[in-house]
This record gives C-alpha cells, structure tokens and sequence, in this order.
C-alpha cells in the first residue's frame, strides 16, 4: 500500500469530512431556491438528491433524517405556495418519498456489502501473513523492515515475496518476484518460501540453499500446464549476514542487484556472475557463485522487486532508487522503506502499476557476541 505524503492526507481528510455536509446543504440549497422562486418552480431533483447522498456518505440513521427533512421540506414549500390540492403537487411530493425510502434500502445494502468487503480483506490479509509473515523487527544486532504494496486496489497478496531466516548459519533472507499473477503466482510463493525457510537451516552454504529452491520450483513447474510449464520462474536474491564478522554473502538469480547504504552514499551491488532466474536449473549446470562484500556496522541493505524500479512518472521515466536515496541519512530499516514509498508515490503520482516488495535489514553499532559456526 503506497504511503501518502503528510498533504495529501490533509487533503483526503478535509474532503471526507466536507463531503458529510452534502445532504443538508442540497436541502438548504433545494428549500432556499423553493421558496423564492416561483410556484412553478420545483427543487424536487435537490429533495430526491439529498437522501441518496446520504445513502452513500453517511449512516442509516442519517439517511432516514435526510429523507424526512426532505420529504418535509418538501411538503411545507407545496402547502406554502397552495400546491397541496394539486394532483402535480401529491405527486412530487409522493416521488420525494419513494425515493427517500429507496435511499434507505441503498444504505442498507452498501452497509452489508461494506460487511462482506471487510471480511474478503480480513481472510486476504490472513493468506498474506501465513504466506508472507512478518519478519522479527530484530535479530541479534540487525533491525529489520519489509513493506508489500500490492499494484492492486485492496489485495493483499501477489507474486512478489520475501523471507527472513535466523539459522544457525547466519541470518538469511530472500527477495523475489514471481513470473505471473493471481492463484497461481501466490502458490509460487508458498513453494519457494516454504522451500526456502526448509533449506536454510539445513544447507551450511548460501548456494546450497538456493540450489534447493531452484529444485522445488522445477518442480512446481512440472505440475503446470501449457507455457506455464516453460515461464514458471521467479528471479530472486538470496542474502546471508553471519552472526559474527561484518560481511555479507548475496547470490542473484536474475533480480534487481541489491543497494547498500552508508553513510550517505548508495552503492548498487550487482552479480559478479549474471545466472538464469530459479526453477530454469535445466537450462544452467553448475553451483551459484556466492558474492561477499562489506557490511559494516550503520549500513542498511535494501532488497527489492523491480515494482520499484519499474514505477514510471506520467513521462516514462523510471524511478532510480540510487539517485533517489543517495545522500540521505536514515535512522533505520522503517524509516528507509518509509521513505522509499514516499519517494515512489511522488514520482509515479501515486499510479502503481506492479506489485512492489522491499526488505531492509540494519546493522547497528551495538556488536554480537553470538558465537555460531560459519559455512
């Protein structure tokens, strides 16, 4: 879900909390134009208005005050003006009526669908934490974040994942993005993290964890169907943070090149040697080469699926994560990926058109004193 700026939430605030007023002003406006205007003259169209508004801004003890107000109002301007005897004059106000009762069965319905909404949300946010859980806020000297927006209106859940993983090896994470939508991606991303979480406290080494996720979406491949069968893949980055030493360990399977940060400057850190994405092991022999690189105490790792940086400006052009971020201090992982949504909101317009996973992890000054075995 895209993180609004501080403004644009004022604004929607302001115009939720005005749009409440709209039935009462369209029967002062609908009274006041009655009154003086001629007797020909009908407001009924601004009487009919106002209990339907309501209907759909406010309760339904709200709707049915509206529609007594203008069944009321109504009634008096029709008698005022001697109009009460007039067969056009019943019937306008019988129209005023039908329609404000109908406004009471539309609210009821908006209510009980708004229910059934809410509870569609509910078992979708569910599926999203059983398959996507929240990862610990901390593990030993790193802090941890992830953000899931979804490119879809109210889902929760699509074909991009991430996993967090304290094994006795070190702490590992994956950041991944499956090819494909709907059903069929989200079981992609069940088969991977569940192949993932497996395999990282089983495999002493990042490649041997990453060998067997490649082998279970080959076999969750196999079970599809049609080019399915073929394009059933999913680029990720597999990270490993030892619990003792300051390195890290990356291995990138035809995804995004992770960003490190620090002090102020951004660097990207791209495979040294470029492999298919998993669950095309048929296609590539051999074990995945591991890159280590520094990770010193202060800096962040930002992982991330290409919804970020595919997020386009009403122009074209793509969103640099680097360029965005770089020169900027951060005081952890939240306020990061924080940032980074705010960022992408503002250059996108707030017009997301992938779904987008991002995973920050920290170290922090504080060192470990845990003593593990290394791979």
């Amino acid at each position: 879900m895209r993180a609004p700026s501080a403004g644009g939430s004022a604004v929607k605030r302001w115009w939720l909390r005005h749009l409440q007023l709209v039935p009462a002003l369209l029967l002062a406006v609908g009274a006041f134009l009655d009154y003086n205007t001629p007797p020909h003259f009908s407001a009924e169209a601004l009487y009919t208005a106002a209990p339907m508004s309501a209907a759909a801004l406010l309760s339904l003890r709200a709707t049915i005050l509206a529609g007594i107000g203008a069944c009321a109002a109504d009634f008096a301007l029709l008698t005022h003006f001697g109009l009460m005897d007039d067969s056009g004059g019943r019937s306008e106000l019988a129209a005023v009526a039908t329609v404000s009762a109908f406004a009471v069965v539309v609210s009821r319905l908006m209510y009980y669908s708004d229910v059934r909404l809410q509870s569609a949300r509910g078992i979708a946010l569910a599926v999203q934490r059983a398959v996507l859980p929240e990862p610990p806020a901390s593990i030993g000297p790193l802090r941890i974040a992830v953000r899931y927006q979804s490119a879809v209106k109210d889902a929760q859940i699509g074909g991009d994942l991430y996993g967090v993983q304290d094994t006795p090896y070190g702490v590992r994470c994956v950041v991944g993005d499956v090819r494909g939508k709907g059903m069929e991606a989200v079981k992609a991303v069940d088969v991977a993290l569940g192949a993932f979480r497996e395999a990282a406290e089983e495999e002493p080494t990042l490649a041997g964890v990453t060998a067997r996720v490649d082998r279970a979406m080959v076999r969750e491949a196999e079970r599809r169907a049609g080019i399915e069968r073929i394009e059933g893949f999913v680029t990720a980055v597999l990270a490993e943070i030892p619990h003792s030493g300051d390195g890290l360990r990356l291995i990138n399977r035809g995804h995004p090149a992770p960003l490190l940060l620090h002090g102020g400057a951004v660097r990207s850190l791209p495979p040294s040697d470029p492999t298919l994405p998993l669950g095309m092991a048929d296609l590539e022999a051999g074990e995945d080469r591991t890159d280590t690189v520094p990770f010193p105490a202060g800096a962040t790792l930002l992982l991330y699926t290409d919804g970020l940086t595919e997020a386009r400006d009403r122009a074209g052009v793509f969103y640099d994560p680097v360029n965005g971020l770089a020169g900027r201090e951060v005081s952890g992982p939240d306020a990061l990926l924080d940032a980074v949504l705010s960022d992408v909101g503002r250059h996108t317009g707030g017009r997301i058109t992938d779904d987008m996973a991002l995973l920050a992890v920290t170290r922090s000054r504080a060192t470990s004193t845990r003593e593990v075995p290394g791979p």
